[in-house]
């Protein structure tokens, strides 16, 4: 066939994923084999293709496909998650903008909207990650809200509240006021933002003093039911036992003493508004103060707010310290830098309020999940510096909030058949709740249409920290055959963004649940920035669109751009460029592979012993380099390992091996070093094909007919076999040397096509054993040992070798000696300067070890460079 001038990589993507999926080589079935497992970190059904995804889920391709080449029953199972917040709010904009409020809907009439814009969009990240090469089982695709699925999380829930591990509580919760809904802790990121200290007086019931207090938010003052004194603080002795009168609403309260107040903090007096702050509410508690809720659930304020009922707390700030300054009650604002929660989804200011909401008790739970990682190693994260944050986090563990004010996720299977806080029951369907609150209540005439559901839905969290045990079955049907093989997962992949929200999760649940770890070891990537270091957003502009990048440089080139900067844990500093290098990359093994196929081939002309050898030179390196492989994989280092890998291809492959084989022009190629040529083409593909699964699965089609057993991404990885290391570090010699001679042709203007003759003085006692290839790629017709320099000859020296080239009729002597003398003038010029440097204790002492070091290999290259001169003028004259 006629190969291509250009690999078109747009046809050749779609023909071999079409080859792929129709072969159905993605799926698996358990066998005899050992298994490998990977569960995809589900994308957010509302999500598209970003660089992040393309990150993560290369590097999961790539350990899927090498699996399945070592001989690994591979599995790798893709989903995506329903993401509560995010999906309902874009639910909920999109019937906004069809003149539709959420609130005049039924929880059926919503949802049936939501699984309408699912089913919709809910696809298309997982469709783009095939244009990357992803080898996914699609068969085995899940959703977090397929009935099975929500099946096993309503499993778990009734599970751990029988347990006594989840409970109903009223407590503070973060509250996103534009999501309308609970967040936990890890769901709140603190920003911290400059805004405005207010000084507020209070008047003293019965007198014309007043006391003042500082607060950021003088909107909450309609809360307040106290003003707090420390019982210690003598400033404040004459107010002890009296009230004072709120400003604008005029409610009196009482002014406390309790030891909590900081003397030396702010004015000494603290307001204390038990709805809207955590600290407040425990001090409340404590003095049994009253509880005013002043904020509607949007956080707009209610009828507690007077004439500012229905408008926003932050339009209230503004308008409220202009009516507190007219009527005397705002002594003076400051300038003050303050950390605020924001909800990591919608980007709202948090507001601290109480709820009954379901919580999961996390002290016990927790145990196991620090000792598998931080004590028995059982669990490994790459790298291992992440150890210290997880262990913040799980030493440092509350109680996790699970319900959330939402309809789009699993309902609560909370069923309350009486008007108290404790008439529930909680179980699987309505069915076993009705003979469950029978048998509470001791009332037999109970029926379903008594029983009300719980109306808020659970955590996303706590949905996918059931994944690697769900998808499988685990849940529902411990025992069943995909379970027991599949499950432990072998590698997760993910960002090191929620190692607490997610993996440390998984792994709590899977202690719980089976005893067993749920993966062995945890890959965390990078961020993926740009070239300023920022984070990639939509709202920088900063972020390509990773279709359009495989659209230019193709998947190939995009996969092996990202990972060549892509070492665990460490941030991407993304340039297209890098996918450039990773275009080039594939054109160049193109070129190679044209290169071999477009030679002619002969059954009758010997093999040339520079061809031998090169082929005893490139099995070796192959099988150094394959060594170097399975450590770098062995320890999560993809990058390097693609590292190595390029570096054997571009470098020894296409740079040294072909052209030591390469027939001389028009000529044929012998049969034995062709088909030793292929061969190692062919292993190279396999080691490619992890990282570049489309050009490699063309070239290995075309080298030879294959049947579909025999395809590319089912074949086998090179095997390790014992090598000669000894050859490797000679051929390190031979470039030196074929270096040296290419040098003295440049600087010469010897043209290649001329021949020349190499004779040389083995000090050094360098094997010869690429002799031939030395004649070859230097185009020498006599290379001879000699035990004495060469007079009239250019030289160089490797190591202790000296090299000699006889001066030919193409050389001007004269021209040659005086050339060579200015050289050496300016280089010994230029060595005194680099000693004077040295000589300065000053600057030895105070320059930067970079600096120092590199003056100091100035000064050895200097030397060296003069010697070599004087070698090749003592042979000049």
């Amino acid at each position: 066939m006629t190969i291509p001038a250009q690999f078109d990589a747009k046809t050749i993507e779609n023909k071999w994923y079409d080859y792929w999926m129709k072969n159905n080589y993605f799926h698996s079935e358990p066998d005899h084999r050992t298994p490998y497992t990977i569960v995809i970190p589900p994308p957010n059904v509302t999500g598209v293709l970003h660089m992040g995804h393309m990150l993560n889920n290369t590097i999961q391709d790539v350990l899927i496909r090498r699996a399945r080449l070592k001989g690994f029953n591979a599995c790798w199972v893709p989903g995506t998650d329903h993401a509560s917040i995010a999906t309902e709010a874009k639910v909920v904009a999109k019937l906004k903008a069809e003149g539709i409020n959420k609130n005049d809907l039924t929880r059926e009439e919503f949802l049936a909207h939501a699984w309408e814009w699912t089913d919709k969009y809910g696809g298309v990240i997982l469709d783009q990650l095939k244009k990357l090469g992803a080898s996914c089982d699609w068969e085995r695709t899940k959703f977090t809200m397929d009935p099975d699925m929500s099946a096993s999380v309503i499993r778990s829930f009734v599970d751990l509240y029988n347990k006594g591990l989840i409970y109903r509580g009223y407590r503070m919760v973060n509250w996103d006021p534009e999501a309308k809904t609970t967040l936990s802790d890890e769901e709140v990121i603190y920003e911290e933002q400059e805004g405005k200290l207010y000084f507020l007086k209070y008047k003293i019931e019965g007198s014309e003093d007043f006391l003042t207090i500082a607060t950021t938010r003088p909107e909450t003052i309609f809360g307040d039911t106290a003003i707090c004194i420390n019982p210690n603080d003598e400033r404040f002795a004459h107010l002890k036992g009296k009230k004072t009168i709120v400003p604008i609403c005029g409610r009196v309260i009482p002014i406390i003493e309790d030891i909590y107040v900081d003397i030396e903090f702010g004015t000494g007096c603290l307001k204390v508004t038990p709805a809207h702050d955590m600290n407040d509410k425990a001090l409340g508690e404590k003095h049994n103060l009253e509880i005013i809720d002043i904020f509607n659930e949007d956080a707009t304020l209610n009828s507690f707010g007077l004439h500012y009922q229905g408008k926003d707390r932050f339009v209230v700030r503004e308008e409220i310290s202009k009516e507190l300054e007219s009527i005397g009650a705002l002594a003076k604002t400051e300038i003050h830098l303050n950390k605020v929660g924001t909800s990591e989804r919608t980007k709202a200011v948090i507001e601290p309020r109480l709820s009954d909401q379901w919580f999961l008790k996390m002290e016990d739970l927790v145990k196991p999940a620090i000792k598998s990682v931080l004590v028995d190693g059982e669990i490994k994260l790459h790298p291992a510096r992440f150890n210290n944050t997880y262990a913040h986090w799980l030493n440092n563990i509350r109680d996790w909030n699970i319900s959330r004010q939402l309809w789009w996720g699993q309902q609560i299977p909370a069923y309350f058949y009486g008007d108290g806080k404790e008439d529930f029951v909680v179980a699987e369907s309505i069915d076993e709740a009705l003979e469950l609150a029978k048998a509470k209540t001791s009332n037999a005439k109970l029926e379903i249409k008594d029983l009300r559901q719980d109306v808020d839905a659970l955590d996303t969290w706590f949905s996918s920290w059931l994944w690697p045990m769900s998808v499988f079955g685990g849940i529902m049907d411990p025992e069943s055959e995909d379970f027991k093989y599949y499950y432990p997962t072998n590698d997760l992949v993910t960002g090191p963004d929620i190692l607490f929200f997610w993996v440390a999760r998984m792994i709590i649940a899977g202690y719980e649940y089976t005893g067993k770890k749920p993966f062995t070891n945890v890959y965390l990537t990078g961020l993926v920035r740009d070239k300023q270091r920022r984070k990639m957003s939509k709202s920088l502009g900063n972020s390509p669109d990773p279709l359009d990048l495989i659209e230019k440089f193709g998947a190939d080139g995009v996969r092996v751009g990202l990972l060549l900067s892509a070492s665990a844990g460490n941030d991407i500093m993304f340039d297209e460029e890098l996918c450039n290098q990773g275009k080039a990359f594939t054109n160049k093994i193109w070129n190679a592979f044209k290169l071999i196929k477009g030679w002619e081939v002969s059954d009758t002309i010997p093999q040339p012993e520079s061809s031998k050898v090169a082929i005893e030179w490139y099995e070796a390196k192959l099988q150094q380099t394959l060594l170097e492989i399975e450590d770098n994989f062995e320890k999560y280092r993809i990058s390097d390992a693609l590292m190595v890998i390029y570096k054997l291809v571009w470098d020894d492959f296409c740079s040294w091996f072909l052209e030591m084989i390469k027939p001389a022009y028009q000529q044929p190629i012998d049969s034995v070093t062709f088909a030793k040529a292929i061969e190692m083409l062919e292993n190279n593909m396999k080691l490619l094909h992890p990282f570049m699964p489309f050009l490699t699965e063309e070239i290995w089609q075309i080298l030879a007919e294959r049947t579909t057993e025999e395809a590319l991404i089912v074949s086998t990885w090179p095997e390790l076999k014992p090598f000669n290391d000894r050859l490797i570090s000679d051929f390190e010699n031979t470039i030196a040397v074929i270096s040296g001679i290419r040098t003295i042709r440049k600087d010469k203007n010897i043209p290649f096509k001329d021949t020349i003759e190499l004779k040389i003085v083995n000090n050094d006692k360098a094997s010869t054993h690429f002799d031939s290839v030395v004649t070859k790629l230097g185009n020498i017709t006599a290379l001879e040992y000699v035990s004495d320099k060469v007079d009239g000859a250019l030289s160089f020296r490797v190591k202790s070798n000296e090299y000699f080239i006889p001066i030919t009729g193409n050389i001007n002597v004269e021209e040659e000696v005086a050339k060579l003398e200015a050289e050496l003038v300016y280089t010994v010029g230029f060595l005194k300067s680099v000693q004077s440097k040295l000589a300065n204790e000053k600057f030895v002492a105070g320059a930067p070890e970079k600096v120092l070091a590199n003056e100091i290999q100035k000064e050895t290259d200097a030397l060296s460079k003069i010697e070599t001169i004087k070698h090749s003028l003592a042979g000049l004259k």
